[in-house]
């Protein structure tokens, strides 16, 4: 799953947008992004913050420059760990056509020190939206960690699984039913790259166009 690989296999596939959103970090953002524009697909650089409470959420933003600015606020609001490459696998930083740089040297699977209840406002602070990851899934997800989607938060919409029920979402939390309700491929392997399935209607396939449509600045369709 590495940057050229994952932008050209998107682009094998008929995507015109993804984002890669590594856990607690966007080092690798610069390199998927530049890959992108190679081949002309639009990679919007992300992360999937791993909250104080241990819910996952997403963080996308229009520029590599402002999700590096988010990345060093995470590092500074997280507890430093060393990695331990023999138990949690190497933390490779890559360029455009997958030469190493680097890696980085703290571990990046544990909790920040940041609340999900103050995830939204922050990433708007660095021009950036979020939005809850895989809110049906029974671990590192913001229900399976406080029960509800905290409608004080400020998302306008949330991640559902491609194996979360909808109906039964809506019904158990009806605080998401005036949300966008995103399907994400959440792949971890290339093999879990599925054709493009869910869509939203942008006026344009930008990073700035969908981040108004995720921060609820335009009306979108979706599906």
């Amino acid at each position: 799953m590495t940057p050229y690989n994952l932008v050209n296999m998107a682009k094998f596939l008929g995507f015109d947008m993804i984002a890669l959103t590594d856990h607690n970090s966007c080092l690798n953002c610069k390199a998927a992004v530049e890959a992108g524009e190679q081949v002309g697909l639009t990679v919007v650089p992300g992360m999937e913050l791993c909250t104080v409470e241990e819910a996952h959420v997403v963080c996308l933003f229009p520029t590599v420059e402002d999700a590096m600015g988010f990345h060093h606020y995470v590092q500074e609001n997280t507890v430093s760990i060393p990695n331990d490459p023999e138990i949690f696998g190497k933390q490779v930083i890559m360029d455009a056509i997958d030469q190493m740089l680097g890696e980085e040297p703290c571990l990046l699977i544990n909790a920040s020190n940041i609340s999900v209840s103050h995830v939204a406002e922050l990433v708007r602070q660095f021009h950036g939206a979020a939005f809850p990851a895989h809110i049906d899934k029974s671990a590192y997800s913001v229900i399976a960690s406080l029960g509800v989607v905290p409608e004080d938060a400020g998302f306008s919409a949330v991640e559902i699984s491609h194996s979360g029920d909808i109906s039964l979402l809506k019904k158990t939390n009806p605080e998401i039913n005036d949300k966008i309700l995103l399907r994400n491929s959440d792949a971890h392997y290339l093999e879990h790259m599925e054709d493009p399935l869910a869509w939203l209607e942008l006026p344009e396939a930008t990073a700035e166009a969908l981040i108004e449509a995720l921060n609820g600045e335009v009306f979108v369709e979706w599906g």
